[in-house]
């Protein structure tokens, strides 16, 4: 118990480290090189004029503005670098967590929105609505937008468990995922021919995945659905812990394991649209994170690696996001392509590592 307490304790130090190391640098590097003691000291002027101005009705905004406004490297570090980077921070957290919630409820390690479908799904709604909506309703808010990625994550997940009634095995439930998953990419591909040549620019830009563009209303947003949703994961981690063990199990602890199934998909549904409604489908992200937290932590247990899940989601995605935007700068690489090339080689060592054990075990 003192072991698992003092790696927990290790990872968690190690994390926080990397993030805020993270944070500096996402702040530090790109076109304009801002230096890290300037960048204390506006962000801790900023933030300390904003929590006077909040405890005293708005009397310190002017000096808040003058901060944020005081010159070019405080307004590209107010107004693109830190919405950017806190983006990235929660909905990368928001990705892991969710693959995480999928990974339990299928019982496969493999499980993930990107290879469900899920993120197809959500693109081709999203995809409908940016072609078909926007000609009717004008610009699209955030909110429809995420409304709409969540019905395409509900849809796929929906059919997915519909042949889960007549396909009990587990891989071949992912087969079926990820057909359904070209299945909607198809119908995307299709509307697309349809489309004026802007919104066909519009969803190709948006589906390659990127977390620029991002302002403080992305932000505050995200953080409303993200955190409550991550929180609500980890209210649910005994009747995770118990489903992980066979839903007997978990009916003779008390489960429901219909409600608890449905609260596992909603919760689930709901980060990865998020995700995907502000930053395009991004792979990976969903099943190497939590891979590599229970790694780390040499455990299981979801109480422990819930909130892990979200923060090494976080770091890897603040720094994927880091060198999708510098490696080949002034020209940005899609975040997509970036976590695949990192989260794809964790997948292959996992299955190998399973592999291995299966015929030891024979």
């Amino acid at each position: 118990m003192k072991q698992a307490k003092r790696r927990f304790l290790a990872t968690m130090t190690i994390l926080l480290f990397l993030l805020a190391w993270g944070l500096v640098l996402n702040i530090n590097l790109g076109s304009v090189p801002v230096p890290p003691k300037d960048i204390f000291r506006m962000v801790w002027d900023a933030a300390r004029y904003q929590v006077m101005n909040l405890f005293t009705g708005g009397a310190w905004q002017e000096q808040v503005d003058a901060v944020i406004g005081a010159s070019t490297q405080s307004r590209i570090i107010f107004s693109i670098r830190m919405p950017r980077m806190l983006l990235a921070a929660v909905l990368g957290g928001a990705l892991a967590v969710s693959g995480f919630l999928l990974q339990n409820f299928f019982r496969n390690p493999i499980a993930g929105p990107f290879v469900l479908g899920i993120s197809s799904g959500a693109k081709l709604i999203v995809g409908i609505a940016l072609i078909f909506g926007a000609q009717y309703l004008g610009r699209l808010s955030s909110g429809a937008l995420i409304l709409s990625a969540f019905a395409g994550s509900l849809l796929v997940v929906s059919a997915v468990l519909l042949f889960s009634q007549r396909v009990h095995s587990m891989s071949m439930l992912l087969v079926v995922g990820i057909m359904i998953g070209y299945i909607c990419s198809a119908v995307t591909d299709f509307c697309i021919a349809f489309a004026q040549e802007h919104d066909i620019a519009n969803l190709a830009g948006w589906s390659m995945g990127s977390f620029s563009g991002a302002n403080w209303g992305n932000v505050a947003v995200s953080a409303w659905i993200c955190i409550p949703g991550v929180l609500a994961a980890w209210l649910l981690s005994k009747p995770i812990g118990a489903y992980a063990l066979g839903e007997g199990y978990a009916r003779s602890l008390g489960v429901n394991v219909k409600l608890f199934r449905a609260a596992l998909i909603l919760l689930s549904s709901l980060l990865s649209a998020c995700v995907t409604a502000f930053a395009g489908p991004i792979s990976f992200v969903g099943i190497a994170v939590p891979h590599i937290t229970r790694t780390m932590l040499k455990t299981s247990r979801p109480a422990i690696v819930i909130p892990v899940t979200w923060l090494c989601g976080a770091v890897f995605c603040i720094y994927c996001d880091l060198i999708a935007r510098i490696l080949f700068s002034p020209t940005e690489i899609a975040i997509g392509t970036v976590t695949a090339a990192f989260g794809a080689p964790v997948v292959i060592v996992m299955m190998l590592k399973r592999r291995a054990k299966c015929e030891e075990y024979g």
